[in-house]
Formats: C-alpha cells, structure tokens, sequence
C-alpha cells in the first residue's frame, strides 16, 4: 500500500515538473515602454504648440451692437403695432352725432364707415308701420336733407312728431327688397328718393332741440336760418318795385 502512493505521488511529481518545462511564466511587465511613450508625446507637444487664439474686440462690439439693434427694431415694432390696432379698433367703436346732411354725405365719401348717431328732429306725418315690414319706419330731418329710418322694435315713450330723437344705427343702401316695404306716405317721397336710408338699432326721443347734441342743434339752427333767409329774399323779389 504505501509502495502504491509513493508511486502515485512521484507521478504527480513529473506531471507538474512537465507542465512547468512546457509552459514557462510570463515575464513582468515594465514600466519602460509607457515612459517611452510618455516621452514622445511630450517631445510631439513642444515640436507644434497650439497658439492661442486672439479674440477681435472690435467685431465683438459690432455684433453685440447689431444684435442690440435688432432687439429695439422688434421691440419698436411689435409696440407700435399694437398701437396701431387698439387705435383702430377704438375709432371703429367711436360713434360720432351726425346730421342726416353729414350723415349722407359721409356714407357717399366711404360707405364702409356707416355707423353714426343721427340726430334731428322727426318729421310729422311721417310714423308709419307698414303691414308688409316688421319694422317701424319715420323721416329724421335737419331741415335741408331728409333720411328714412326703420327700426324694430318698441319706439319710447317721449318719441314724438315734430320733436328730436336721436337714432343709432347704419346707413344702408336702399334695395329692392326694402322698397317694396316702404309705406305710401307722400310725406316721404323725398326721404325716399335718396340711395340709402338708415337702419336703427336703438331710438333715445328728447323733448326738443334744446336735449340735442350740441353740434346737430348748431346746425338745424343755422338750416332754419338760412330758410329764413331764403324766404324774405324770394317775398322781396315777390314784391312790386
């Protein structure tokens, strides 16, 4: 028995002292190679130094003051157009006192602006309701001009013949459509042969001319003068010499 492991154990013996012959250790790595290495990056970096890069101040300043420009320009911009559109959606909401005279003439001028406050007194025998319209109709004068206005709706108490109201609403071009509504009336034959006429929206009735605007009473004022004026010129003509 112990002849046998003596043998096994010599026979380990050879096994390993063969693997050793055979296979022999790497050597160790030095650090050799990487100082070599080392050394010829250095000797590389002083043969083609980087220069540093100059920085021009006066290009700078400009693009800094162009991009500042530009900065203002948009900001100026962007106000003034919102200026511009509050401006012009105010004056589309401004509505102005108006005398059917003014009134005709500026829808002639622009008919795109058509929206005012008409002003005058009502002529008389000029309410009417047509049976075919479910709209009021009347004649507002200032004495030289004539305007037809419809409106739908319930007209106020003080509204009265022969007094002033004043109307807010559109001029609007006549059609045929509209004239077929039209009431008989002859005392509006001469509202009727105007192009437009005025499509109220809202009817505020005062007692008289002296409730009116200021600048609608100015000029019935002055119409009725200048009426006056007119018929002592043609009774003075009239009269015999």
């Amino acid at each position: 028995m112990a002849t046998r492991l003596f043998l096994h154990l010599r026979s380990n013996n050879i096994l390993l002292r063969n693997l050793r012959f055979n296979y022999p250790p790497q050597p160790i790595p030095t650090t050799t190679n990487t100082t070599h290495s080392l050394l010829r990056c250095f000797s590389t970096s002083r043969r083609n130094p980087t220069k540093p890069k100059t920085i021009d101040i006066g290009a700078r300043a400009r693009q800094l003051q162009t991009r500042r420009l530009w900065t203002y320009s948009l900001t100026f911009s962007c106000i003034a157009g919102f200026v511009v559109l509050v401006l012009n959606n105010f004056q589309d909401q401004l509505v102005f006192y108006v005398t059917p005279t003014d009134a005709i003439q500026k829808y002639r001028e622009n008919p795109t602006k058509n929206k005012f406050r008409l002003g005058g007194l009502v002529l008389e025998g000029s309410v009417a309701h047509p049976s075919s319209s479910p709209e009021m109709e009347f004649v507002v004068t200032d004495l030289v001009t004539d305007i037809l206005v419809r409106y739908q709706g319930s007209l106020p108490d003080l509204f009265r013949e022969g007094h002033s109201a004043i109307v807010e609403g559109f001029v609007k071009p006549f059609t045929e459509e509209v004239r077929k509504e039209l009431s008989t009336k002859g005392v509006s034959d001469k509202a009727r042969s105007v192009e437009c006429y005025f499509s109220a929206s809202e009817v505020l009735a005062k007692h008289d001319e002296k409730y009116m605007p200021k600048e609608v009473a100015e000029a019935i004022e002055k119409n009725k003068k200048m009426i006056e004026d007119g018929l002592e010129e043609v009774q003075d003509k009239a009269q015999p010499a």
